[in-house]
């Protein structure tokens, strides 16, 4: 495969796309999917074919604006259609060509606006099973380009010029990281796509696998070739069924199309990628509990050094990014990464999904160029939170992060600035919390998930989070003292100082955000006995007559 056959499909799949006078893209991911998206693209196809009128209905990936769903685009309108039903499926076909029907248009227009899509650039354009669409819009340019016309060493340098940093969460530099796998002993080496997304309120990694699969195979082969890797696995959790099927699906186009196997582009470069699936395990998100359950041992992480790249899987040298990090991979070969350092801050470069939710508006799917405002991102593209109710804090990061509270909404969003204000970007969960929640409670929920999550393996997170939990939930139900409060500030150093892993290192930070900014509302469990938000049920003590 080379640069001009990648053009001859293009051609034929828009020569394809051009006999039709109209299109209609329905969403396909598993929120649309649970309300009968499939069956609505059936009646739309059906009502389409007996009006006589010349329409391409297609399955596409996730349209973004979840909370709106089952939701369809008109083309060449532009259309975004909400609400979708079977009964109304020729109310959208005898709209075609004109105004949309009444009370199903979407009008989003600020939560696009504000956005910059790159890694999004295809979800909801292309069908996700169907690989020459996604070659249409580009797709493969970037490895046909790396593999025939650069060296690894050059691979390398251009991630590192773009200045792409882990999106998992930790943010370390990708282009460091990968010259460190590439420079490792010659030999059997391992690249690793972690696909384990357990953060509460996260759905950003589950969307592009559904929606977009061969970009990140694309990365992957990219990635494989710069370090001198043979052999990939893609780590997915059991609970994202949808994502396995269209990554199987996207691995068996990928192979008949020549991009995966022997001899790739007609190269001496040989790579191929296997899906391993999850049992589910939070920790298994750490790099180091990954590749235990990859081999097959229980996932629990070990003491590093030796760190992946230099000892990981089976003892090989292993790259393992995310999967939003290797979606970031094949644009930044076809524009180069001089391109992508341009969108972001000095230190934040290029965009960040995030799974936008809780109480707000608009909960969506976006893609937001680094130094974003947090207003900006819940104020402009989420709509706000619902009237009758006031901004509180924003939870970045899920169990690993902090909520930033509504006096720092002007905050921009990067990994510096996010850190500094107590919380971090993590994988890109964002939940919104409004006046009715209580920060006491949401500190307790999210130590409940670590207790529940923790592997057990060292003693400071096993025993730590049981203990911080149970305080938590003494302040919650009134039965704490002020003493009770100054062990579960001690508590949190120690766990977060001695655990062995990310999973317990970053478990108190949600309890660590909520003290800084909202200490007065554990001294109101505490010493008043009384929930500010109502939402705690505090056991009064009965006062002897």
């Amino acid at each position: 495969m080379n640069l001009e056959e990648l053009n001859q499909i293009a051609d034929a799949v828009r020569a394809e796309n051009g006999k039709y006078d109209y299109a209609v893209n329905v969403c396909q991911g598993t929120g649309c999917l649970a309300q009968h998206a499939d069956q609505i693209q059936a009646a739309i196809g059906a009502s389409a074919a007996a009006a006589g009128k010349n329409v391409q209905v297609r399955r596409v990936g996730c349209l973004g604006f979840c909370a709106a769903g089952p939701l369809a685009q008109l083309e060449p309108e532009g259309h975004l259609l909400k609400g979708l039903s079977v009964a109304r499926a020729d109310e959208v076909v005898s709209s075609l060509g004109g105004s949309p029907p009444p009370g199903l248009q979407c009008e989003l227009s600020e939560l696009v606006e504000k956005q910059v899509q790159v890694v999004l650039e295809n979800s909801g354009k292309i069908d996700p099973e169907k690989i020459d669409e996604y070659i249409e819009r580009d797709g493969y340019q970037g490895l046909v380009k790396a593999l025939t016309e650069l060296r690894p060493v050059d691979v390398v340098q251009q991630i590192t010029e773009s200045g792409l940093r882990g999106r998992g969460g930790g943010g370390y530099p990708t282009g460091l990281k990968w010259g460190m796998v590439a420079k490792a002993a010659p030999g059997q080496k391992y690249v690793i796509c972690n696909g384990d997304e357990g953060d509460p309120g996260a759905f950003m990694d589950r969307s592009v696998l559904e929606s977009d699969p061969q970009r990140v195979i694309e990365g992957m082969a990219i990635a494989a070739y710069a370090v001198g890797a043979s052999k990939g696995y893609i780590y997915v959790r059991a609970e994202y069924p949808l994502a396995v099927s269209r990554l199987t699906s996207g691995l068996r186009e990928a192979r008949r199309r020549g991009f995966l196997g022997n001899n790739i582009c007609g190269t001496p470069f040989d790579f191929d990628i296997e899906i391993r699936i999850g049992a589910g395990a939070f920790v298994c998100g750490e790099e180091t509990a990954l590749i235990a359950s990859i081999e097959g041992l229980r996932g629990v992480p070990r003491v590093r050094p030796p760190y992946p790249a230099s000892a990981g899987l089976w003892g090989k040298p292993t790259l393992i990014n995310n999967v939003e990090t290797f979606a970031n991979v094949p644009p930044i070969l076809r524009k180069g990464g001089a391109w992508f350092a341009k969108v972001g801050t000095a230190k934040s470069k290029g965009t960040k999904v995030f799974a936008l939710s809780g109480k707000i508006r608009n909960t969506a799917l976006i893609e937001v160029p680094m130094g974003i405002t947090l207003r900006e991102i819940v104020e402009g593209i989420g709509g706000g939170v619902p009237e009758g109710h006031s901004f509180k804090a924003v939870q970045t990061g899920g169990p690993s992060g902090g909520c930033i509270p509504a006096e720092l909404m002007d905050i921009e969003v990067s990994y510096e600035s996010l850190i500094q204000a107590g919380s971090m970007m993590g994988s890109g969960g964002m939940i919104v919390m409004d006046d009715s929640s209580c920060m006491v409670n949401v500190a307790k929920f999210f130590m409940e998930f670590c207790m529940t999550e923790s592997c057990g393996k060292c003693i400071p997170c096993r025993a730590g989070t049981v203990q911080m939990f149970e305080l938590l939930a003494k302040i919650c139900e009134g039965r704490a003292t002020m003493d009770d409060l100054d062990l579960l500030i001690d508590l949190c150093s120690t766990v977060k100082e001695a655990s062995l892993c990310g999973l317990g290192q970053t478990a108190p930070n949600p309890v660590l955000s909520t003290l800084r900014y909202f200490k007065q509302e554990y001294i109101e469990h505490i010493q008043n006995k009384r929930c500010p938000a109502g939402v705690c049920t505090i056991k009064h003590e009965e006062v002897p007559a």
